[in-house]
């Protein structure tokens, strides 16, 4: 029993979701030929290639046309220039989705007395024409005529003619709206519109005999094809399309002699190039300005008659002109869009950097080993020692930002782009103060010299051997780059092994060993603050500067490679006045190991020299030891700052 009642609801919920579904298809059917009924237009308003409107009592038209439904709108009369694509699209869509709140025949309207001239439709205030592309290949495009009459008296709406002149609709006052506008609401003010992401290339050319001068990019990286073949800067190359981008028609002229704008000569023609597109600016003489319109000192622009290839539509534009600006650059474009880094190299690609400089026999080289660790490649065969990673990464990021910049205010930058040998040798490049070859690949290197010139002031000039280029850089230039290998020395020189334990501390005079400054050695089950729990605060802080430099001993510079048993203590050579000694302890005590330094007095405020036996090397201390060895050294000696002095009283 309950077998059937079940099968029965099931039947009944099939029967109900069926009369439902096809309910509800019916509604929409009837709701999509309710909605048809309603739309002034059929297909004739779909697909549209052109349209043309023409007001009543006068023979101006404003006429728009297009390629394929893909393509942008052009205006075509009274001027030919782009259209502005939203304004004529919502006209379009009023067209296309234009409906009727109500309607009657024309055959009607002698019964009433009355005439399309009673509605504005004799003749009409507005006369819409727009074709569409034929259903039938090879078939002429299909013609519609729409016209548009007056307001109504109530409600605000409008009159319109169907295009089979049969019927008068009654239509919303927001078609009229779409067309209402003005020739500027039609066409496009901008002269540009590849966008930057698009453009493959930029080609200038100035009044001749300037040379032509053209960009291309590759990727993210901009170069000239000519007047040279050389690097652009891609920064200044993206920031002149933006300027063209920028640039707006002001007015049109329609009565300008081309000998009279300068157009038939341009003084500048600018084509900017995208995907199977092309865009040219023709730059022609200054606009004749009223003399009482003065420029804006800060940012100065200039009026110019203008016109785009292809179009010969004159009209006027303005161009910053003031140094440095838009008009500036494209006059110079061959120099201000030019890359002024006089090397091209990524920095994680340098596998090994060799420095000459005269006067040495052999280079400094500096190599990435394969663990990524950079070493100082030393002469002889010795063991390479272990370089600053930082210093190197450094020294490479100078080299890779080394900027051309122009000797005397207002020069050019790049000083010769074919140089015969005389001028070679005059920059100072047959004998160059630094050669510095960085290897890129297996069989790839980058060389750059730098020269100093001996009759030009003693500047400093650039090159790499593998373009002829000739760069004026900045006179200190040879300062970033030195050739000593204790500059790019790793300053790390010991660290002792984690888990390892300093047990005894001493520093005594070396003309008083017996009569230690500082002798500490904790038990076992001591710590150094309990060991140093006697001393006072500014002793116990310095001991533990101490202890902290000998865990991690660092140098601040490097003085030499070779221990010696005396040093220059203010250009003199003098013995070692102070041993520091420590002994340490792993945990658990399985092994021990001592370290000693010699350190020398103190000269000058901020350098204090060490020596290592064991390391072989003599360095500055870094600033937290030599304070603190001057505490335990000096400490009970100092003085202190000067007690204050009463001043006496003024006398009323």
């Amino acid at each position: 029993m309950r077998t059937k009642v079940t099968l029965i609801l099931l039947l009944l919920n099939v029967a109900l979701l069926a009369v439902i579904f096809y309910a509800r298809r019916e509604w929409r059917e009837d709701q999509e030929l309710a909605l048809r009924g309603k739309r002034v237009l059929g297909h004739e308003a779909i697909g549209m290639k052109s349209l043309e409107i023409t007001a009543a009592g006068s023979d101006k038209k404003i006429r728009l046309e297009r390629r394929d439904e893909s393509s942008p709108w052009e205006l075509k009369v009274p001027i030919d220039w782009p259209a502005n694509d939203f304004a004529v699209r919502r006209i379009v869509h009023e067209l296309e989705f234009l409906e009727t709140e109500t309607s009657f025949p024309v055959s009607e309207l002698d019964k009433n007395g009355q005439s399309l001239a009673d509605y504005g439709l004799n003749p009409p205030s507005l006369t819409l024409d727009f074709t569409r592309a034929s259903s039938t290949p090879g078939a002429p495009d299909v013609a519609t005529r729409l016209q548009i009459g007056d307001t109504t008296q109530v409600g605000k709406r409008l009159y319109v003619l169907s295009p089979d002149g049969a019927t008068v609709h009654v239509v919303s006052r927001s078609l009229a709206e779409s067309l209402i506008v003005g020739m500027e609401e039609f066409r496009a003010d901008t002269l540009f519109t590849i966008p930057v992401f698009e453009v493959r290339s930029i080609t200038l050319q100035n009044t001749a005999p300037a040379p032509r001068v053209r960009l291309l990019r590759d990727g993210a990286r901009w170069s000239f094809q000519a007047p040279i073949v050389t690097r652009a800067s891609k920064v200044d190359a993206e920031v002149v399309v933006s300027g063209l981008n920028r640039l707006r028609a002001l007015d049109f002229l329609t009565d300008a002699p081309v000998a009279d704008t300068g157009l038939d000569k341009p003084s500048l023609r600018v084509t900017v190039e995208g995907n199977s597109r092309r865009e040219t600016l023709l730059l022609g003489r200054p606009y004749p300005l009223d003399p009482s319109v003065k420029k804006d000192p800060v940012n100065p622009v200039t009026p110019y008659y203008a016109s785009m290839e292809g179009r010969p539509q004159v009209f006027i534009t303005s161009i910053p002109d003031g140094e440095g600006s838009l008009l500036d650059t494209l006059r110079r474009a061959q120099e201000t869009l030019r890359d002024t880094r006089v090397l091209d190299f990524e920095p994680s690609a340098v596998t090994a950097i060799s420095l000459s400089a005269p006067g040495l026999r052999e280079p400094l080289v500096l190599r990435r080993e394969d663990d990524a660790v950079w070493r100082i490649v030393r002469p002889g065969g010795a063991p390479a020692l272990p370089a600053d990673s930082k210093l190197v990464a450094n020294l490479l990021q100078r080299l890779s930002l080394l900027t051309a910049v122009p000797h005397v205010k207002d020069a050019s930058p790049f000083l010769r782009d074919a140089p015969s040998a005389a001028e070679v040798e005059n920059y100072g490049f047959n004998l160059p103060q630094r050669e510095i070859i960085l290897t890129l690949g297996p069989s790839k290197t980058l060389t750059l010299q730098l020269g100093v010139s001996s009759s030009n002031g003693g500047t400093v000039q650039a090159r790499t051997l593998s373009q002829p280029f000739i760069y004026a850089v900045a006179p200190d230039t040879l300062n970033d780059f030195p050739v000593v290998a204790n500059i790019y020395r790793e300053r790390t020189l010991r660290t002792l092994p984690e888990g390892a334990r300093i047990t005894s501390l001493t520093l005594a005079n070396n003309t008083a060993p017996d009569r230690p400054l500082v002798s500490f050695k904790p038990s076992a089950d001591q710590s150094w603050d309990d060991a140093l729990s006697g001393e006072t605060e500014p002793r116990r802080a310095a001991i533990k500067a101490v202890l902290a430099a000998l865990t991690t001993l660092r140098a601040k510079q490097f003085v030499s490679d070779t221990f010696t048993p005396t040093t220059l203590v203010d250009g003199r050579p003098t013995p070692w006045k102070y041993t520091l000694e420590a002994s340490f302890a792993l945990d658990g005590g399985a092994q021990t190991g001592v370290t000693s330094l010699q350190i020398a007095d103190r000269s000058g405020g901020g350098e204090q020299l060490a020596g290592s036996k064991e390391l072989g090397v003599v360095f500055g201390v870094e600033q937290s030891l030599l304070d603190a060895l001057w505490t335990l050294t000096y400490g009970e000696r100092d003085p202190g700052p000067p007690a204050a002095v009463d001043q006496p009283s003024a006398v009323p």
